[in-house]
Formats: structure tokens, sequence, C-alpha cells
């Protein structure tokens, strides 16, 4: 098997697992979206410092540290990162229990509009044909949602507009490596703690469903193999490869939606679908751009 082919395997089962795990919040009942957020980082911290062990990387994270006493002010910036990422990581694991994960997977849709929007606003990086028509049709589905409804999903304009946020912070203050995110997930866990042991009902409710003690765990590896998964497969693929393939997930997550009983209602067409007519042109633009690279 070449690198490549085990790069798409990978990027495809990291996809998958992280549609899984949007399905399998659904089977931790009566866990709440924080309950269950706090128990996945506790389980997934611990397996991710292996995998960097394993795999060489501990040098990002002593690094990091390194920097943390040479420059003060990460003690601010880390912190930040860690609330943005941390805000994501539990909107993921709290939108379908409560009916939301239609409008969260709409937020991943759209997601690589704003990071096309934030290259050209922040980083001055011009606008394709294409991309421009992406941003057209995107910014279409979104005023006719204003005008139907006379809002926008919060839950969806968290992941849209949150995620850039995070990853031009990452890169300004050059953390945006597995040493930076082992210090996001790391400033995490206090509160994952809190909210895994600390909110009532706490330890109790596994007295009441003792399934969670077989499950909750399974919540962590499912999440631990998504990320590592991830990471492999972005260090064998061409950056344009893995960007296409992350398309993938917000298609699942749609998926889980439905299957969950969420349902587009009739008048949310006009607001999908020139959302997934942008997303397709950035599928086609990347397309073309992989052909013209391939000799």
């Amino acid at each position: 098997m070449t690198p490549a082919t085990r790069g798409v395997a990978l990027s495809v089962l990291a996809s998958t697992l992280f549609g899984v795990m949007y399905y399998y919040t659904s089977l931790l009942a009566p866990l709440d979206g924080e309950q269950i957020f706090g128990w996945r980082m506790l389980l997934t911290v611990p397996l991710m410092t292996a995998f960097l062990l394993a795999g060489g990387d501990w040098q990002l994270v002593r690094a990091t540290a390194a920097r943390l006493r040479a420059e003060p002010r990460l003690w601010l910036v880390l912190p930040l990162s860690s609330a943005l990422l941390g805000v994501q990581l539990w909107l993921f694991l709290w939108a379908p229990p409560n009916g939301r994960a239609l409008d969260v997977s709409l937020g991943y849709f759209m997601l690589p509009l704003t990071m096309v929007l934030t290259g050209r606003l922040v980083y001055g990086e011009r606008l394709t044909l294409l991309q421009r028509l992406a941003v057209l049709s995107a910014g279409a589905g979104v005023l006719h949602e204003l005008w139907r409804v006379g809002s926008f999903s919060w839950t969806a304009a968290i992941v849209a507009l949150g995620y850039p946020l995070y990853f031009v912070l990452r890169r300004r203050y050059r953390t945006d490596h597995l040493g930076g995110l082992w210090f996001d997930m790391l400033f995490m866990l206090p509160l994952a703690a809190w909210f895994a042991l600390g909110v009532a009902p706490g330890l109790a409710v596994y007295a009441q469903q003792p399934a969670l003690w077989g499950l909750v765990p399974v919540l962590g590896l499912i999440s631990a193999t998504a990320l590592v998964s991830y990471i492999l497969s972005s260090r064998l693929l061409p950056l344009g490869l893995f960007g296409l393939l992350g398309y993938v997930e917000p298609v699942l997550l749609v998926g889980v939606a439905l299957l969950l009983g969420e349902r587009i209602a009739p008048g949310q067409w006009w607001t999908y679908g020139p959302v997934w007519l942008a997303v397709g042109l950035l599928v086609l633009e990347g397309l073309l751009k992989l052909r013209r690279q391939t000799p």
C-alpha cells in the first residue's frame, strides 16, 4: 500500500469515526453534553500523550513548555486558544442529544468558506474565480436564513467563525503544531474533570446506568483513534487532497443528524442548497488543482 493510499484510508477512517462519535453521544443518556465532553477530554489526553511519545513528537511539547518559561504572554495565549477549541469540542458533543446536529453540520459545511475569507481578509490571499463564486453562493444561503427566521443559527455561527479565530491565533503565536494542540487539551482538563466528576449527579449516574462504565471508555477510544488517524493522514497526503477529503466529515454529520430524527424543513432548502453548492465549487477547484499538479 502506497503512502497516498494509506493517507486516504486514514482520512476516511478519521471522518467516519468523527461521524460515529457524533451519533455515539445519543447512546450515553442520561449524560449531558458537558459530562460527555468532560469524559472525552479526560480519556483522550492520555492516549494522545502516548501517541506523541511513541511517534517522536514529544519534542514539540518540550519546546512549547520552554517557550512558556521564556515568553510569559503565552500564559494568556494558550488558555485563550484552549478555550476556543474547547467550545468547539463541547458543541460537537452537545448538539446531537439536543436536536442541533443539523445546525452544527451546516457550520462545518460553511467552515471552508469562512477559512477562505479569513485568508483574504487577514493574510491578503487572492481569491480565485471559483472561490469568489463559492463565497457569493454561501452568502446567498446565509441571507436567505436571515430573511426566513430573522437570525442565523448560533451553533452554526460558532463553528464557522470560531475555528478561523482559533487557527489565526495559533499561527500568529506559532503554536500551530502538535505541541500546541497538546497544551490546548491540557488546559481543558480541570474544566473537563469538573464536568465529568464534579457536576451533579457525578458518578452516581453510573449506579443507575451500569452500561455507561463500558460505553464511556469506548468514547475515549473513538476520539483518540479519530484524532491520531487525522494527524497521520495529514502527514501522508498532499495538502490539496487532504483538504478535499475533509469534506467527507460534514456529509457524514448531516447523515447522522437525519438518522437521529432531525429534518430539513422545506423553507431551509434555500439555505442549505446554496451552501452545499459553494462547497461543491471548492471541491471542483481542488480537483482541478490536483489534476494540474499530476504529472
